[in-house]
């Protein structure tokens, strides 16, 4: 692999102890250390392959290839995102505020009902994937999502504001098949100020 890699890791803005008891280290160890890094790995593979095609002028499966390359850098993105709206456990209760907290008053009429909406979302995701709360910045609008694997049912242009990954690896060493429960807890870890920033940045 050349070492000008495109595309690395990120590091965790947190330490891997610190989502616990709602991930726990090993849980988000090897989360992040082997099933993003493969996303990373996977991606630099595929661009290498195809600048190397192209300076031997020969052709690739392009569908085959696009296909690849979409899932695995759809799981580099949805994984950045993810780590930063996590954040340590505070006391207390873990609740939105600023401008995302009254756009979400606005559009699902309460915060609980925003939060049942989500988490059926999360727990309904056909196999591998993510929910996600995205803005529509023509209609100024919040919307929920499922996203298949890392490249399935996206919104095109609806800006990411939060992600919750319901791949088995993201739970499984801690919850086993239980994913309801990994995303009941999945509320004591939010990042909102992390949420809210991006919703400011994307509202312009």
């Amino acid at each position: 692999m050349n070492e000008n890699k495109l595309y690395i890791l990120p590091e965790l803005p947190y330490g891997y102890k610190d989502l616990e008891p709602y991930i726990s280290e090993d849980q988000l160890q090897i989360h992040h250390q082997k099933h993003h890094q493969s996303y990373v790995n996977g991606a630099n593979v595929l661009i290498e392959k195809n600048e190397q095609a192209r300076k031997e002028n020969t052709e690739l499966d392009m569908k085959s290839f696009l296909k690849d390359l979409s899932f695995n850098l759809g799981g580099h993105i949805l994984h950045s995102y993810f780590w930063r709206n996590l954040k340590p456990v505070n006391e207390g209760e873990n609740k939105p505020a600023g401008m995302i907290a009254e756009a979400i008053e606005k559009e699902f009429g309460s915060f609980d009902r925003f939060k049942q909406e989500f988490a059926k979302t999360a727990v309904s995701t056909e196999g591998s994937g993510w929910a996600v709360l995205f803005y529509c910045e023509k209609f100024d609008k919040l919307l929920i999502g499922q996203i298949e694997k890392h490249n399935v049912n996206l919104y095109p242009d609806f800006k990411i504001l939060m992600v919750l990954d319901v791949w088995e690896h993201a739970y499984y060493l801690d919850y086993k098949n239980k994913r309801p429960e990994f995303v009941d807890n999945f509320w004591n870890i939010i990042n909102w100020e992390e949420v809210d920033k991006r919703f400011e940045k994307n509202r312009g």
